[in-house]
Formats: C-alpha cells, structure tokens, sequence
C-alpha cells in the first residue's frame, strides 16, 4: 500500500521515501547510470548550525504537508510564496531531513541568474592555459583533441580536458540519475530576469539537459562518458555522451517573496503553496520548537506581534530575537519593551504609525 503522507511534518527522520508510488506516467523519468543518493555529511556547507537548526524546528501547517505530499506524488516542483519570515526557504531543509534526501542543493537567484548558471559551468580559459601547459611538457608530442591527453575524456590525467573544467550547478546536479530524490532549493525565484522562469519550463517538464562542450567532445572517446564534478562535493560523477536524465525527480521548492506575478505556463506546471503569518497557536509552537516552553513575557511578544501584523510585514525571526533576548539579557522590564521595539521594526512599505 502507498504511504501518505510520505512527509509527515513531524521532524522525525525516516525512509518513507522508498514507500512512494510509481510516478504518474508522464513524470516517469528513466536516466542512468543510476547513482546512489549522497550521504547527508557530503556536503560539509549544507551542515552551518543555521540550515541544521530550522531544519529540525520546522513547523509544518496541515495545509503545508498535504501540498508537499502532492508534490512529491506528482513529481512536479512546489512553488512557496508568502511575505519573508514565514520559513519558505526553511521547509526544503525540513522535508530534506525527515525524508533522508541528502545534503539540500540551494541555487540563490539574483536578477542576473540564467538557466545555464544551474545547469553547469565552464571554464574555457583554465582549460586553455592548462592545455598549454601540457604542450609545453617536455616530451609531450600529442595535440589537444586526442583521445588520451588535453582533449579527450574519460580518463585524462593531464587536466586539461572539458571534464576538468566543468562543474555541475545545483539545478545540474538535481537532475542526475539518483535513485531517490535530490532535495533543491532555487530561492527567491521572483527576483530573477523575466525569462528565467519561462527557461525553467522546458529543463524540468523534461528532467533532462546536454551539455553541449561534453557532446561535442564525446565523439572522441570510444564510451564517451565523462566524470564530472557534482555540486556541493568534490566527488565526480559520470555523464554519458553530453546528455544527463534524471531518475528519480527532484524535490523543488522555488520561493517567492510575491514580488511579480509568474506566467500560466509556469504556474500550471507547480504545486502552489501560499504561506502566510502564523496565527498565536502556530507562533507558539514555533517558539517551543526555538526557544522552549513561551513565558509569560513571551506570550506578551506573542501578542503585540500578532497586534502589529496587520499594519505592515513582520518576520517570525524577530520575535524569536526579542524573545531570546528577552529571556537572555536580565534587563527591566522598560528597556525590555525598547529594545523589543526596535528588533521588531516594519519590513514593509505598508507599514502604518503604531504604539508598540
């Protein structure tokens, strides 16, 4: 019997995965060679105490685990808008956790971002000097498009070949044939050029990508595999003929501060989640899961947040600032209400003149 939800919300890591039913058939992806899932430690900077911890705190709403459960059933990316503060980039960290997928590939977009920057990256110039360096070797009589030295692949020890150039981008990396989902992280999507989410479309209605330099290539080597560098890790992983095809889709989550409006092609091709200020009960918990059991200070916090909410944007973490300072600095009661104050200004525009 199928298992849901597969991502409970609990925080308790599990194999639940394994459990998930075969994909519908049009989001039945086939790449190989298949490649084992990369251990949670390989990736020693998906592991700074900030990612660890909200990933362990997490607060999932109802709403939240029934649309991540639909989008890892379906296969399809989990688009998350919300204003900032309410743990859209947090939750890929959480399901990551429970669900076991390994360390989170995290591709931060800027207006400058292209497909091509989470595809892969290649350095022609380094290669260049390095196949310069090779023919200078004394000895060294072979050119650069032979089979064995700078220009081949597969096996090269020179260092001058394209593999030893190229290395995998997050959105790359995802893609690979793992035998269970990567967890991918394209963050803050809605700052992006107003091509990229357009560009996106055809990469993950496919699961699959070339790599032009490394098919051009291929037809130089018998096998025409090459060993690449994946993201996160110094590992290399084996890229057949230019042309890579996931197995297992990814779990995507693109986040979205709400900043434009994103195209109905886009838009039909994600599971949309729409998180929104937590209401006492969920600022509670998410306190608990923080900081412990709310005092009676705390519970104030509590209060006068969710007072202030509504006149403009605030951010979850800086009630929990004012909350551990709180509890941490032993100041009166008066200084406590300043400085509570000014950690808790309007992130907003919209914000309208109030009393704390």
């Amino acid at each position: 019997m199928p298992l849901w939800p597969v991502y409970t919300g609990t925080n308790e890591p599990h194999d639940g995965i394994a459990e998930l039913p075969a994909p519908p058939p049009w989001r039945d992806f086939d790449g190989g060679p298949v490649l084992p899932a990369p251990d949670a430690a390989a990736d020693t900077a998906a592991h700074s105490p900030d990612r660890t911890h909200r990933a362990e705190t997490y607060q999932a709403t109802e709403e939240t685990v029934e649309l991540v459960n639909a989008a890892l059933y379906l296969r399809r990316p989990l688009l998350v808008t919300g204003p900032p503060g309410t743990g859209k980039s947090s939750l890929v960290y959480a399901v990551a956790r429970e669900l076991r997928l390994g360390p989170v590939l995290r591709w931060n977009i800027t207006s400058r971002s292209t497909l091509h920057d989470g595809l892969y990256q290649y350095d022609p110039l380094s290669r260049l000097y390095a196949a310069r360096q090779e023919a200078a070797r004394p000895g060294r009589t072979g050119g650069t498009d032979d089979t064995s030295g700078a220009g081949g692949m597969g096996g090269t020890v020179d260092g001058s070949g394209i593999e030893h150039h190229l290395r995998l981008g997050p959105l790359g990396t995802a893609l690979l044939p793992y035998d269970r989902p990567r967890a991918l992280l394209i963050d803050e999507i809605d700052k992006s050029d107003l091509d990229l989410p357009n560009d996106l479309l055809n990469v993950l209605e496919e699961g699959q990508y070339e790599i032009p330099e490394l098919v051009r290539a291929s037809r130089l080597t018998p096998d025409g595999v090459a060993e690449v560098l994946a993201d996160g890790t110094d590992e290399r992983v084996p890229v057949v003929r230019g042309r890579v095809r996931c197995r297992a889709f990814p779990f995507v989550v693109l986040t979205s501060n709400g900043e434009r409006e994103f195209p109905p092609a886009f838009l039909r091709r994600c599971v949309t989640l729409h998180l929104r200020q937590p209401d006492d009960r969920h600022l509670a918990e998410i306190v608990r899961a923080h900081l412990g059991e709310p005092d009676a200070y705390a519970r104030t916090l509590i209060e006068r947040f969710l007072s202030r909410s509504g006149a403009g944007d605030l951010a979850t973490d800086q009630l929990l600032n004012a909350i551990y300072l709180a509890r941490s600095a032993g100041l009166d009661a008066g200084s406590l209400d300043r400085l509570a104050e000014q950690l808790m200004p309007y992130l907003g525009q919209s914000a309208q003149s109030d009393v704390f």
